[in-house]
């Protein structure tokens, strides 16, 4: 396949893309750098030769996206680019549904012009809000109702999608998509060659890591008295490389007389207590706490059920361990330090 991967220089759409030329695929990347890395482009470079190329720009620049389906005769577009920050989306709402919402406006644009017709977005669960607990595990029958911008400028993007796939379809054009609700993506690579770096960095297992690593003093644990086994929030953590299979294994599904939404996760609730005693293992280090009072809005559980994809297309997660997980994020922050500061 020909492959374009937006938003190819961060986290997921890196290992994304990284995968698809291990696979053989000719693979384009469009990130404007702003929260992606020229590290991880660099590697694309060194693994993909010919079959790879590269495009500074934003999705909101049509001649360039345009230019880049063309030049590269793209068929199928996996789409990560966004930003997504819980707390930065209520601060600058409009931030998010430019980024999110808007720039896949004019991306779709971009692909009816160039007649690209194949597309897989990388959704959330936090589409679905504060479920009610009897809603737990996480289906895809499961109520959306957003409870903060970043929530909501990716349900807008479900519903723009499947209201462009209906028009083409009724105009007698072929449109494929799908839809992946992500729960909380965690590791690296298992070879080593990519890992996480956001910055800020807002997610436990790197924080963690960074607090092993000696780069924070502590965690701070938000909340103790939840109504769960440890009284701290449960969550659901999958590993970066099966996130990834899952999208490979929908690529070979994608068709235009469905619009599947599947969630991707483990199924069960991991909590934060959990994570901090698996990053002590992995690393040998204590990892000190800071027991602070709960956050606004947190929810004592939020997990998936990810039987409808497992069902449909036979994908489930094969890192079951958080261990593991967390093993390969250390081994990757161990060689990386400064993360990819270290790959310049």
């Amino acid at each position: 396949m020909r492959v374009l991967v937006t938003g190819g220089a961060g986290y997921i759409g890196s290992h994304a893309a990284l995968r698809l030329l291990d696979d053989g695929h000719e693979v384009s990347v469009i990130d404007d750098l702003s929260r992606g890395h020229l590290g991880a482009v660099r590697i694309f470079e060194e693994s993909g030769g010919d079959r790879f190329c590269f495009a500074q720009a934003s999705l909101a620049d049509r001649e360039a996206v345009e230019r880049l389906l063309r030049d590269r005769r793209i068929d199928t577009i996996l789409h990560f680019a966004g930003i997504a920050y819980v707390g930065e989306s209520v601060d600058h709402p409009l931030r998010y549904y430019a980024r999110n919402t808007a720039a896949t406006i004019s991306l779709l644009e971009s692909m009816a012009a160039c007649g690209v017709a194949r597309i897989i977005f990388s959704s959330t669960c936090a589409t679905y809000g504060e479920p009610d607990p009897s809603r737990i595990p996480i289906a895809e029958t499961c109520p959306q109702a957003p409870v903060n911008p970043y929530g909501r400028s990716k349900y807008f993007v479900e519903q723009l999608l499947l209201d462009h796939r209906r028009a083409e379809l009724a105009a007698g054009r072929s449109f494929s998509m799908a839809l992946l609700r992500y729960f909380n993506v965690a590791g690296s690579d298992v070879r080593g060659r990519l890992g996480e770096d956001h910055r800020p960095e807002t997610h436990l297992i790197p924080i963690c890591l960074e607090v092993a690593a000696g780069q924070r003093p502590q965690i701070g644990v938000f909340g103790t008295d939840y109504p769960t086994p440890d009284g701290t929030c449960l969550r659901d953590y999958v590993h970066v490389d099966d996130l990834v299979d899952a999208h490979v294994a929908v690529l070979g599904v994608l068709r235009s007389d469905a619009a599947p939404a599947w969630n991707i996760g483990l199924g069960r609730g991991i909590s934060v207590r959990e994570v901090i005693d698996a990053c002590r293992r992995v690393t040998g280090h204590p990892i000190p706490v800071a027991e602070q009072p709960r956050r606004p809005g947190d929810p004592p559980a939020l997990f998936a059920d990810p039987s409808r994809i497992r069902a449909d297309i036979g994908w489930s997660a094969r890192c079951t361990d958080l261990d593991e997980i967390v093993r390969s994020a250390w081994r990757w922050r161990c060689a990386h330090p400064h993360g990819y500061l270290d790959c310049a």
